[in-house]
């Protein structure tokens, strides 16, 4: 799959953060879908054509690490990629036993999320 096919959802509830993702996808030849909350993923994830999802940890509302339980419950089977501005021990647990693919503390190095991407995307592997 090239990288151009594949369709990257950013759910993050800080409009700043939202766009710099974004465009930072689309330097590294991403498509991206944006969405400033888990309930407008949530109302347009059937349209969706995300092969993987940049989700914050904590929006506004329902939670990122909610919103990946609900997808995985309600059987849609995005690789998740946790983005948070706080590392703790516990929250780095929940996102490892829901399956994410990476956990990277913000601000985090464009490097970083597309190598993640990449495993996401091509390898499957799990943070």
């Amino acid at each position: 799959m090239s990288k151009s096919s594949i369709v990257v959802a950013i759910v993050d509830d800080d409009p700043g953060v939202l766009a710099a993702t974004g465009n930072l996808l689309a330097a590294y030849g991403f498509k991206s879908e944006r969405y400033a909350s888990a309930e407008a993923f949530l109302a347009a994830v059937a349209l969706s054509q995300a092969a993987c999802l940049v989700l914050d940890v904590d929006l506004a509302g329902i939670s990122g690490l909610e919103l990946a339980c609900r997808l995985s419950q309600d059987g849609f089977r995005f690789p998740v990629i946790f983005a948070t501005g706080r590392d703790d021990e516990a929250t780095r647990r929940k996102a490892a036993d829901i399956g994410c693919v990476a956990f990277l503390r913000k601000p985090f190095f464009a490097g970083a999320l597309f190598e993640a991407l990449i495993n996401a995307t091509q390898k499957g592997d799990h943070c």
